[in-house]
Formats: C-alpha cells, sequence, structure tokens
C-alpha cells in the first residue's frame, strides 16, 4: 500500500514537471500592423421602463478594403476582424449612464487601416438596425460611445 502512494505521488510529480516546462509560443505581430484598441460604450438615457421588447447587440470591428464597391450605392467589402454578441435583454434593462457597460477590445491591424466598428442590434419582432463609426487610418485607441435612444 504504502509503495502504491509513493508511485502515484512520483507519476503526479513528473507529470507536473514536464507540463509546467511547456511553454506558449509567443505571438508575433507583423512588423506592419500595431495594436488598435475599441473601447465599446453602451447605455440609454431613456425611459424605457414599460418596454418589454427582447434586444440583442452585437459588437463588431471590421476592416475596410480598398476595393470599389460591386455596385452603385454599395459601401466597400469588409473583412471581420472580432465581433461577439452581448446576452439578449429586455429594452428596458439597458443600462442608464451611470451602469453603462464598456466593453474594450484590441485588434492587431495595419496602422494605415480604415476600420468600422460599432453595433448591430436586433430587436425581436421589430426589426435590426447598426450604429457605426471609423477608426480612421493612423488612429490606435477608439471611444465608440452608443446612447441608444
Amino acid at each position: 500500500m504504502k509503495k502504491v502512494v509513493i508511485l502515484s505521488g512520483l507519476i503526479v510529480l513528473v507529470i507536473s514537471s514536464v507540463t509546467s516546462c511547456i511553454k506558449q509560443p509567443e505571438v508575433q505581430v507583423p512588423a506592419n500592423e500595431v495594436a488598435r484598441k475599441v473601447q465599446f460604450i453602451l447605455y440609454t438615457d431613456k425611459d424605457f421602463s414599460d418596454d418589454n421588447n427582447i434586444i440583442t447587440f452585437k459588437l463588431s470591428i471590421q476592416k475596410i478594403n480598398n476595393q470599389v464597391p460591386r455596385g452603385p450605392g454599395l459601401e466597400p467589402p469588409t473583412e471581420i476582424l472580432w465581433d461577439s454578441s452581448l446576452a439578449s435583454m429586455k429594452i428596458k434593462d439597458i443600462p442608464h449612464l451611470a451602469g453603462k457597460l464598456v466593453i474594450e477590445k484590441t485588434v492587431t491591424a495595419k496602422e494605415s487601416s480604415l476600420l468600422k466598428v460599432g453595433f448591430y442590434y436586433s430587436i425581436e419582432n421589430v426589426g435590426n438596425s447598426q450604429h457605426f463609426d471609423a477608426f480612421n487610418a493612423g488612429e490606435t485607441f477608439k471611444i465608440l460611445d452608443f446612447n441608444f435612444q
């Protein structure tokens, strides 16, 4: 019995030593790319206390490609660098300014790239909309302040 306990202890020690020495490779950022941080802020200053409709917000960071749009009146194509959906909530539960939601995300992109950052939102049984702003070339920090109306 004593040998089993000692042997088990040695096996755990060996496994712990081996796995602790494995290093994760460092992520290399290409020389022509920089870290670009977006701070998404979501709140409302309206009284929606009686609105029980369900709303879902999706945050997005997109790179605008330098290609010509595929038709008249269309926007240039984009590449999604990052997106994330917030948990669905009732419109009355969107926080006011004092309890605003603040989400920060950093992506790597060329400093010369034009980015499009913002919110898509969908209200159940009503429809979809969006709120976007440009993250201009040369900028490395952008605050996107969205007062939901």
